[in-house]
């Protein structure tokens, strides 16, 4: 339950700062016009990523008449075995959340002005039709991605509850969407999402756990019974796995606590006066 209110709340919270963005680039460039290719935008990625979730958990829940009818017989085979299905799954999440973390972690400081260049490029010296197509398609790329991320964790999630975590997340996005309109200066994005990076990463070590045992379990790794009974007690059922939730929570809740400190630290440090040099 815990894990799908944080995937939902980041992943929905950042869904609107991208969203945000593009309209406020619009109003500011003059270009408020083409604000209805957001909205479609907004509104063909919601179905498309609506489609892979769906697509995904055909895939993952091994229905076969579903999969072979979008993916044919081959893949449909291939799938048949749930170990092997789970665990490529479980990579496959890995690598997408954990590239899309890092990048932001690198480049999320910038990416309003990142987002705007882009926008300026498919936007401007075009005629309507094409900066339209333009708008549309960058809008939906992004929220797209979004989407794609979002359902890929979700399936990593292991617990009955994960409905009713996901709902309350996504009240949480909404709420603090609307707090960091009202009162944004009160509200710091950047250790948000820091610390929500921070809690995908660990999550992310459990889904590597899990996989791990899966490939085992499949029989295609060396001594895979061996391997599969050493990390059984480290799967979401398993006697550490299930303490790994707490665990997840206590380190996010020390790295805020102390870069709070710090920042306390960097806010009062004394400012040095420059020394004017005598004539």
């Amino acid at each position: 339950m815990l894990q799908s209110f944080i995937i939902i709340l980041r992943e929905g919270f950042e869904s609107f700062l991208l969203v945000a963005i593009i309209f406020s680039y619009l109003r500011k460039s003059g270009q408020r016009h083409l604000s209805a290719a957001v909205y479609a935008a907004i509104s063909i990625a919601l179905v498309v990523s609506a489609g892979l979730g769906y697509l995904l958990f055909q895939m993952q829940t091994g229905n076969e008449e579903s999969v072979e009818r979008y993916f044919g017989a081959s893949v449909s085979h291939f799938l048949g075995n749930e170990a092997l299905r789970e665990a490529v799954l479980g990579v496959v999440a890995i690598v997408m959340v954990a590239s899309l973390v890092i990048y932001m972690w690198r480049h999320g400081a910038k990416m309003k002005e990142r987002m705007e260049e882009r926008l300026g490029a498919v936007s401007t010296k075009r005629s309507g039709w094409m900066a339209y197509a333009g708008i549309f398609l960058f809008t939906s790329l992004m929220i797209s991605r979004e989407g794609m991320e979002t359902a890929l964790m979700l399936l990593q999630v292991r617990t009955p509850r994960m409905i009713w975590g996901a709902l309350l997340g996504l009240a949480a996005a909404i709420s603090l969407a609307w707090a960091w309109g009202r009162f944004g200066h009160l509200i710091n994005v950047r250790r948000f999402f820091q610390v929500t990076g921070i809690f995908l990463l660990l999550f992310m070590v459990q889904v590597a756990i899990y996989s791990f045992h899966e490939f085992s379990e499949a029989g295609v790794l060396p001594n895979s019974e061996a391997i599969q009974a050493a990390t059984e007690k480290f799967s979401p059922e398993g006697v550490y796995g299930q303490w790994f939730s707490v665990v997840m929570v206590g380190v996010c809740a020390m790295w805020l606590v102390g870069a709070w400190v710090m920042d306390r630290i960097k806010f009062h440090a004394p400012r040095t006066a420059p020394v004017i040099g005598m004539k």
